[in-house]
This record gives C-alpha cells, structure tokens and sequence, in this order.
C-alpha cells in the first residue's frame, strides 16, 4: 500500500508539473525546455524558507511560489523576444545556468551536497508526515491548480494566448501586448511548478542540483507531449502514463547496469512517435 501511495504522490507531484509547462507550450507556443530549473528554484526555495528561516510548509510554499514566479516571469521577459528554435535553445542554456549556481553557490545550497532535513508539512497540530495524508495534500494541490489552469485557458486571457500561438504577428494588430501576456503565463507556470517542487523537497526530505538537470525537463516535456498539447487532463494521463512506465519496467528484467539507460531512450522513443504519429498526444487538441 505505501509503494502505491508512494507512485501516486509522484505522480500528483509531476502532473503539476505538466499542467503548468502546458500552459507554456501547449496554450501559449512557448517551446520551454527548462522546467526542471523552475522545478529547482520552487525545490530549494521551499528548502530554504523550511530550513534556514523554520517556516511552516505553507509559508514556505507561497514564498517559493513567489520566488519561481518573479525569476519566471523575468526569464519569460527575456527570452521571450526570441522567437521559435532560438527561444527553444535559450531555455535550454538557462536549465543549465541555474544547475550550474546550485552546484556553485555552497554557502547558500550547499553545492553538489543538497539540502537535508527538509520538514514534512504541518498545519497547528496536523502533521501531514503519514504518506496516506501527504498524497491528499499533493492530491488537494493538484486540484488547485488543475482548476486555476482551466480557469486561465478558459477566460478572455486564455483566448489571447491561444491567439498568440496561432499568429503572434495577427494579435498585435488587434493590439495586444503580447510580450506582456507571454511574461504573465510564464510567471503564472513557473509558480505552479514551485508548488511542485517544494511538495518533492519536503516528500523526500532532501534536494540536490542531480535532480534537476536537461534529462528531467525532457521528461517533463514528454508528459505534456503524450497526454496532449493544449489539454490540461492530457497533462493528467501525460503524467500517469509516464510515472508508471519506469515501474512496469521494473518487470521486464534489464541488468541495473542499463535499465536507467533504457529508460531514458524509452521517453526518447516515446517523443518521437508521438511527434511522428500523434503529434497532438492522447487526448490534445493542438499539434505542432
């Protein structure tokens, strides 16, 4: 019963993950491969606030909020006036800039060592520390922001980004400022993917630069590429599909030696028929 509450607490965590990234890539045609740094700063400022400053993993959790969605906002700022396969590539530099200063900055992260001894979250006498009531808290979570993520796509808001990925060039001349929605949706993603990541340190009770590097933002885009493109409940089966499949693999038998291999080509296989032959994913309603 804990291995399955175990898998499905990574499961809540990552399908935030893919929920926020599609409001990115699948809503906005921002082709963002650098989640997993904006997973990072959400991981180690929870971390931080939890460890250094002793605040409850709530506080702890909106001011990581706070911080990936400013630093997110601010990198949607500048790599936003570059467009298509140049964007792309910058997102990919800044996953490794912010890799690099965690590695770096040993008086504030402790370098390639992590941070331990991350609390688990309480509120007054509940503590959430039993794994049954931590998944309801990453479940309750996941619901916030599943609903915020449909409640943006389907307002006036969620109607200009859409415009914005279909003809960027067409919504100016209707005026609006698209730099400006572009940096709001990337501020509002990187702060639903500190959610995700304060909810990792404080599940696993340590953070380290290894769990954030170029191989994670692929993974995290290979959940929002097979759920669907556009669709927040693709992001869903994205996620579900993509958690369970490094545990069936568990089954077939490969020596330890390749198996993380073999995972790794897996997803890479997996984006590529996808893109071949369900360029939307499973239950998209956008192809690129």
């Amino acid at each position: 019963m804990s291995y399955l509450l175990h898998l499905a607490t990574f499961f809540g965590i990552y399908a935030i993950l893919g929920v926020s990234l599609n409001l990115l890539i699948g809503y906005t045609g921002l082709v963002w491969i650098a989640h997993a740094a904006t997973f990072a700063v959400g991981a180690y400022a929870g971390a931080l606030f939890a460890t250094k400053l002793a605040l409850n993993f709530f506080l702890a959790m909106l001011l990581a909020m706070l911080v990936a969605g400013i630093l997110g906002s601010l990198t949607g700022w500048i790599f936003s006036r570059l467009g298509g396969d140049y964007y792309m590539l910058a997102s990919v530099s800044w996953n490794y800039i912010v890799v690099s200063v965690l590695i770096n900055w040993e008086s504030l992260t402790n370098g390639p060592l992590g941070i331990s001894g991350i609390p688990k979250p309480s509120l007054g006498e509940l503590s959430f520390a039993e794994p049954t009531k931590f998944f309801l808290l990453t479940l309750v979570l996941l619901g916030i922001v599943y609903a915020a993520a449909r409640f943006i796509t389907n307002s006036s808001f969620g109607r200009v980004i859409k415009a914005i990925r279909e003809d960027e060039q067409a919504a100016k001349v209707f005026g609006y400022n698209t730099l400006m929605y572009k940096v709001a949706i990337s501020g509002m993603g990187a702060a639903m993917a500190g959610i995700a990541g304060v909810l990792l340190a404080s599940y696993i009770g340590f953070v380290d630069p290894s769990s954030f590097d170029v191989m994670e933002s692929i993974f995290i885009l290979a959940i929002v590429v097979v759920g669907g493109f556009a669709n927040i409940r693709g992001s869903l089966v994205g996620a579900l599909a993509l958690v369970l499949l490094p545990e069936l693999l568990r089954f077939a038998g490969f020596p330890a030696e390749i198996a993380a291999h073999v995972r790794l080509g897996l997803y890479g296989l997996a984006l590529i028929l996808f893109m071949l032959y369900r360029p939307q994913g499973i239950i998209g309603e956008y192809k690129f």
